[in-house]
């Protein structure tokens, strides 16, 4: 998941410099929610793998 964040991220800088600007922000958008669903997985995988696995 962080990997398609990173790659909506460079397609939105690419449209950026080439003056597409409603589809860079619709890329960063993208990117965006990628990432911070990414955060939240993360964080919850962490949280119970800590108490699943606690001995």
């Amino acid at each position: 998941m962080l990997r398609w964040a990173a790659i909506f991220f460079i397609i939105a800088i690419v449209a950026a410099i080439f003056g597409f600007g409603g589809i860079a922000e619709g890329a960063a958008t993208i990117a965006q929610i990628l990432f911070f669903v990414f955060i939240v997985l993360f964080v919850l995988v962490l949280a119970f793998g800590a108490s699943i696995f606690k001995k």
